[in-house]
């Protein structure tokens, strides 16, 4: 019974490769595999561009095509500038020796499993795809215990600080700011049922570790943090 099953599920896949590939089958009849021409394999090569996009529109993981300045592409490309300032903040934090480097990898990571959420409207998108950009679950309260393991290490904030310490540091801030927007992208589409619920709450709680992170940053490498000083009126 299993033998049958494997066979008739290779005959399954057979039918989702290009025609012009060959089929080849192995010593084992469980096993195939296929190779295609090297004129096949010219056209299977990606291009960075596609041209579908040059009249100011593009396509969600549903298919559906919708104008680049629609609410969801926003929300998508905040989501990317994020992603990048992170990085940004990264390398900066690899060249001062910091040791949280896979925590910010893990959390570009996550915020790719964000834009899938994102571009898969909850409200029109089919269950297998919903499935498959559902997002992962525990990772606000990941962040919630890196943010109290943190804040453990740090002095009581008595003062507004303004985004300084030193790049890190500083470079972090910068996401945070960028984080903070990324939410305000969010909120409607939370609202709508768009997105989910989780992605909201995620982007929000990364904002409040961003926050820490800079600060112990800052720490850290023995940087100064700047302290909001109220600005006195000038004589006229």
């Amino acid at each position: 019974m299993l033998f049958k099953q494997v066979i008739q599920r290779s005959i399954y896949l057979t039918r989702l490769l290009p025609q012009s590939a060959r089929i080849e089958k192995t010593v084992s009849p469980m096993c195939w595999r296929y190779y295609c021409s090297k004129e096949e394999e010219t056209k299977k090569k990606l291009k960075i561009y596609t041209r579908t996009g040059d009249k100011g529109r593009s396509s969600l993981f549903t298919g559906e095509r919708r104008s680049k300045d629609d609410t969801i592409f926003e929300a998508l490309g905040t989501t990317d500038e994020l992603s990048c300032a992170i990085g940004l903040a990264g390398e900066f934090g690899h060249d001062a020796g910091h040791q949280f480097m896979d925590r910010l990898e893990k959390i570009q990571s996550l915020l790719q499993d964000v834009g899938s959420n994102i571009a898969t409207p909850r409200t029109k998108a089919q269950d297998r795809k919903l499935a498959r950009t559902a997002f992962p679950s525990g990772s606000v309260e990941e962040l919630e215990r890196w943010i109290d393991e943190y804040t453990e290490q740090l002095p009581p904030l008595t003062n507004f600080i303004l985004p300084s310490g030193g790049k890190t540091s500083a470079s972090l801030h910068m996401a945070r700011a960028i984080c903070r927007r990324t939410e305000r992208r969010l909120v409607p589409l939370v609202s709508s049922g768009d997105v989910d619920a989780e992605v909201g709450r995620y982007v929000n709680r990364l904002s409040d570790f961003l926050f820490t992170l800079a600060r112990f940053a800052a720490m850290t490498e023995s940087k100064e943090e700047k302290i909001y000083r109220r600005v006195k009126d000038q004589d006229s």
